[in-house]
């Protein structure tokens, strides 16, 4: 503690800023915010504004960054070119809200509403929009509801991926690719009814549209997914050999997952 007094007094002397004088100007442009909605270009960096009614607010420009606005009402709000990176929206009301060239990068808008929100050059990469409402079809593609899902799957989140891979299958019934995703996080959830389902579709797909490489790994995971089932029976019966090929399709699994990241869209 004593060498920190030393230090600020002599970033003070070379630069005029202190800390305490910067901690007063952001907590009082939160309480401006707060009383007047009106706050374009303030510092609001790592606030927290959980639950706050900021219907129609003013915050072009303004620096959000690392701000928690869980819950946060911002329907109709301005926040054009506002920087949003690392902010977390969680199930925040953003309807109708004006997003144009706002960095949103790694925010996380799991529950978001974004119904009639203006997102147009706004720099999305890393968001997390997992199970968020009225995504702009421009946001929602199909390869980005696709690679969603591959990363809730990385995370072990397997019914949140398949949320998105059903999306992306909704928008494109013939993408293959999401088939087989879908099978392996049914197959991981205990699904394997579910699992062969996919699995056998996504290999028609594949052969359909002359993709090999995909319709291989299909086909691989499908005769795994056979091999497991016939291993039950036998273990029904008394055989031991069923906990080995589990492990051995739960490795296929994982396979497909890795070949299915580095497949064509």
């Amino acid at each position: 503690m004593k060498r920190l007094i030393p230090l600020a007094f002599t970033l003070a002397l070379l630069g005029g800023i202190s800390a305490g004088p910067a901690q007063a100007e952001n907590l009082e442009q939160t309480q401006q915010l707060i009383r007047t909605k009106q706050c374009p270009g303030c510092d609001l960096m790592g606030a927290g504004l959980v639950y706050a009614s900021l219907i129609g607010a003013d915050l072009s420009q303004a620096n959000l960054s690392q701000a928690n606005l869980s819950r946060t009402d911002l329907s109709q709000a301005n926040l054009s070119q506002a920087n949003l990176a690392g902010a977390v929206l969680f199930s925040a009301n953003l309807t109708g809200a004006n997003l144009s060239g706002a960095d949103l990068r790694g925010a996380d808008l799991r529950g978001a509403i974004l119904t009639g929100a203006d997102l147009t050059g706004a720099n999305t990469e890393g968001v997390n929009f997992l199970g968020a409402v009225g995504l702009p079809t421009e946001i929602a593609t199909p390869e980005s509801l696709y690679n969603w899902g591959l990363a809730e799957a990385e995370r072990g989140n397997f019914r949140g991926a398949i949320s998105n891979y059903n999306q992306a299958i909704s928008s494109r019934p013939n993408y293959a690719n999401a088939y087989l995703a879908r099978a392996i996080a049914r197959f991981r959830l205990g699904d394997r009814t579910g699992a062969l389902e996919d699995t056998q579709y996504a290999q028609q797909l594949y052969q359909q549209q002359n993709n090999d490489r995909g319709y291989e790994v299909a086909t691989r995971f499908s005769e795994g997914i056979v091999a497991l089932e016939e291993a039950y029976a036998d273990s029904q019966r008394g055989s031991r050999g069923g906990g080995n090929f589990l492990n051995a399709l739960g490795s296929l699994a994982g396979l497909a997952l890795q070949i299915l990241q580095q497949l064509p869209f």
